[in-house]
């Protein structure tokens, strides 16, 4: 089965739109999920909404609160989260650039992989692509999702793009609160030899594939042993759950990026919407 696009719409960089698709880099069936069963009837175990000194409650009597500070919370309509989602205009503007090593890895996310959305497309995405190689650079943007706004970065990945979701800067610790009682001192240099020693006796080319995790390895032998077995196994009747734009031409591609520079290079003036091109 393909895969289906996470978020599909525009990269806009000046005039130059280029419709894409945005796929997610990693899967979560590679982890082990379980469910909670009542072992007498073999069913699973659902969860009520239930308040404290009333008992269960019902689910359109609930609305959001945010705690201010203990047992002290300001409430909201689901209509009023509603209005201050920010709209989707399926265009994700590269507003900057940057060196990758600018970018503390504590600020990235997720990983989603960047294709173009058909062969109109793929000329102004490969120029965007080899450019943003030429230069070692990461474009930086926001793309709005379900209402919520992410900060991005994209980069060349091969003959694709990688586009990451980075945390916000409020969203980031600072280390040094946790390192401020470790001692400034340096060790003794017989012992960093042998340290620098191990380390270069180990260094290698990172492969993912040389690791793996024993854990969910062991549980996986453990349910096929269990499945395999008639006297452990459990069948279950469940239920599916349910499942929760347009392409833009690009157009003249050498004189939508010509007028870009030009137009960067030219002192701000107020420009009239007639002036503008859409790509």
């Amino acid at each position: 089965m393909a895969a289906r696009a996470y978020w599909q719409g525009q990269i806009r960089l000046a005039l130059v739109s280029i419709p894409v698709e945005i796929y997610s880099a990693t899967k979560t069936g590679a982890k082990i999920s379980f469910r909670q069963i009542h072992e007498p009837s073999g069913k699973r175990v659902s969860y009520e909404k239930v308040v404290q000194g009333i008992g269960p409650i019902d689910r359109d009597d609930i609305i959001k609160g945010y705690e201010l500070s203990k047992s002290n919370y300001v409430l909201l309509e689901d209509e009023e989260i509603e209005a201050v989602k920010v709209e989707s205009k399926r265009t994700l503007e590269l507003v900057q650039f940057v060196d990758a090593s600018e970018i503390d890895p504590l600020y990235y996310e997720k990983p989603y992989y960047v294709a173009p959305k058909d062969d109109l497309a793929e000329e102004a995405f490969v120029v965007l692509r080899e450019a943003l190689r030429k230069a070692g650079k990461v474009g930086l943007g926001q793309l709005s999702i379900r209402g919520q706004e992410k900060l991005v970065a994209l980069k060349p990945c091969g003959k694709g793009l990688l586009l990451e979701t980075l945390r916000y800067a409020d969203e980031v610790r600072k280390g040094q609160a946790f390192f401020s009682e470790i001692e400034e001192q340096k060790p003794q240099k017989e012992l960093l030899d042998l340290a620098t020693t191990l380390i270069d006796n180990k260094t290698a080319p990172f492969d993912a594939s040389e690791f793996e995790d024993r854990y969910v390895e062991a549980l996986r032998k453990l349910i096929d042993k269990k499945a395999k077995s008639k006297s452990d196994k459990l069948v279950l009747e469940d239920t599916d759950e349910p499942e929760g734009g347009k392409s833009g031409n690009v157009i003249d591609l050498m004189a939508a990026l010509k007028k870009s520079v030009g137009d960067e290079k030219k002192p701000e003036t107020k420009k009239s919407s007639k002036s503008k091109k859409s790509a």
